[in-house]
């Protein structure tokens, strides 16, 4: 399996038709491949908040799509009121989820999209978008391949690395594009893949995506990773993001700031990749992230039998922590590697254009 046939087959997509919205159900994996077909808003919606599609880049390109499919089943005749309706549709997207960036980065250009073609014929309006989101897809995919460039020159034959969630291309993510890119050179890394709780990302979907890829590895479970350090067994740990910013703290999976702060005293690299749709250079900080709180089923009952708790503990569920620009060792974006202080590397990379 290489890195262009994993994302040609798990990329949100549309339809033949052209008029729905097609994905991987990522909820099923690794036991059933199922693809999912949508064009009402609600089973959008519910793909996004569900974890059907994840992961921040991909989340960002079904969006783009799904809100092309949305305007195609407007009655609207005037641009007045298409623009009206559209704008509703975006803003029930965007309420899905909060903390991933590219989910109102990128509606939020489709919108713009709309508004630069002020007063257009609806039926112009409804190609110009559809041109628009197959734009967003070949760009994210093309960041995709260029990060994983730069990801690769970070590590060597033969090195042992630790995942945290899943940053692959089931999630558009290049983390992981750059281990399968070396792979592909004939680099033989070892991977420790972190289960990744509650949600089992890394249990579910990376060591998933390994496995098929060829790729060794080894599933554990979130708080084996010091161990492992400390035997000796990692050389670097990787991980995606959801948002970063301008100071280069960066939200990611639950767990992933525990992961830096172990690689900190371990003396263990830790890298972030980051596709420039992911950064958000209005944020300036961690503290500005909106962490999304989730439901307390899935702690408690989703992957088991039987509840694993009484019904009436109380549980907190955050579904992402923030991790301190400090204590991150590079930033991996499509245009090169970025250094602490991130204020400085990512400024001088991207000149704020994302402002």
């Amino acid at each position: 399996m290489s890195v262009e046939s994993v994302k040609r087959a798990v990329a949100a997509r549309l339809s033949d038709d052209g008029k729905a919205v097609v994905c991987l159900d990522q909820t099923l994996l690794p036991n059933e491949t199922v693809y999912l077909t949508l064009d009402k808003a609600e089973d959008l919606w519910e793909a996004i908040y569900m974890l059907r599609v994840r992961g921040a880049p991909s989340i960002g390109v079904f969006a783009a799509y799904a809100i092309y499919v949305l305007a195609l089943q407007t009655k609207e005749t005037t641009y007045e009121g298409f623009a009206a309706e559209f704008t509703k549709n975006k803003e029930y997207l965007d309420s899905s989820r909060p903390t991933a960036v590219n989910l109102a980065k990128q509606l939020n250009r489709m919108e713009k999209t709309v508004k630069k073609h002020e007063g257009a014929a609806v039926a112009d309006l409804l190609a110009i978008l559809k041109e628009e989101a197959l734009a967003i897809h070949r760009e994210e995919l093309d960041m995709l391949n260029a990060v994983s460039e730069y990801g690769l020159t970070l590590v060597k034959d033969g090195d042992g690395i630790l995942t945290h969630c899943n940053a692959g291309p089931l999630a558009m993510s290049p983390g992981l594009g750059a281990i399968l890119l070396g792979k592909e050179r004939g680099y033989e890394f070892h991977c420790w893949v972190d289960e990744t709780r509650p949600l089992l990302q890394g249990a579910r979907l990376t060591s998933y995506e390994l496995q098929l890829a060829g790729v060794d590895c080894t599933l554990i479970c979130d708080n084996m990773a010091s161990i492992v350090m400390k035997e000796g067994k990692v050389n670097a740990c990787f991980i995606g993001c959801d948002r970063v910013a301008a100071n280069g703290d960066t939200a990611n999976k639950i767990g992933s700031s525990g992961v830096a702060i172990l690689a900190k005293h371990y003396g263990i690299p830790f890298y972030v990749f980051c596709p420039s749709s992911t950064i958000d250079f209005s944020c300036k900080t961690g503290a500005d992230i909106k962490i999304e709180q989730r439901k307390p089923e899935e702690i408690k009952t989703k992957f088991y039998e039987k509840p694993m708790a009484l019904e009436s503990v109380k549980c907190y569920n955050p579904a992402f922590d923030v991790t301190d620009a400090e204590l991150i060792s590079a930033i991996v974006t499509e245009r090169g590697i970025c250094r602490y202080p991130y204020t400085e590397s990512l400024k001088a990379l991207f000149q704020e254009e994302d402002a």
